[in-house]
């Protein structure tokens, strides 16, 4: 992995160039949202490592309540594009400047079971000090990071096999325990396969389990 946060914004690009996502960003389907997957290198046991941000929702969301999502929310009328959208329930749920990351990439909308299109935008955080996290209590119980190259592993990692219309798909459940919070934590269902789906990208290569994506989230196979 490049050995400063400047190499590993140009190593991103790069790989998003490569991928070419078909996704257009004018385009804002009826039930519009977008996330930030809010991407920043670390010093780790093994060299640099790519970590992404995540959130606990708040626990008394009436949607998804105590669930880890990315930072993200449906479109309001203001935003220009996906990424005003990101970028503004970013600044809203954990208190991160726009300032402060560098959009690389939007991917292809994810749709999920009641038909809601989320949109991941791809971003990089140079300075990750320079984030003073101020999480939104009405929003988010908890602010914490993890190394996105996880989501490729077949470790720490458990799948549950569902049905819908007939067809059969697997839910991918990732366990994570933060030394920093003391706690762990559960990424899974949508959230997980985005993630999943941009470390393929980032690392070029292919999940160790197998994934069967389901067919509603209208996503390349």
């Amino acid at each position: 992995m490049s050995s400063t946060p400047t190499d590993s914004l140009q190593f991103l690009i790069q790989r998003f160039q490569d991928y070419k996502s078909p996704h257009l960003l004018q385009h804002f389907p009826a039930r519009s949202s977008a996330v930030l997957v809010c991407i920043y290198q670390e010093q780790g046991e093994d060299g640099n490592e790519l970590r992404v941000i995540l959130t606990k929702r708040s626990s008394s969301l009436s949607s998804h309540p105590g669930e880890v999502a990315l930072p993200g929310g449906k479109r309001d009328e203001e935003d220009a594009d996906d990424i005003a959208t990101a970028l503004r329930e970013a600044r809203e749920e954990i208190g991160l400047d726009p300032s402060l990351v560098t959009i690389v990439s939007v991917l292809e909308p994810f749709v999920n079971r009641k038909g809601m299109s989320v949109v991941p935008v791809i971003s990089f955080l140079q300075d990750k000090k320079a984030f003073k996290q101020i999480p939104n209590p009405a929003e988010v119980e908890d602010i914490f990071d993890v190394p996105l190259e996880m989501f490729l592993k077949d470790k720490n990692r458990r799948a549950e096999e569902r049905e819908y219309e007939g067809e059969r798909y697997l839910l991918h459940y990732f366990d994570y325990y933060s030394e920093d919070k003391e706690k762990n934590f559960v990424i899974w269902a949508l959230t997980a396969g985005i993630l999943i789906r941009v470390a393929s990208i980032v690392y070029q290569r292919s999940p160790e389990f197998q994934e069967l994506k389901p067919s509603f989230w209208k996503q390349p196979s």
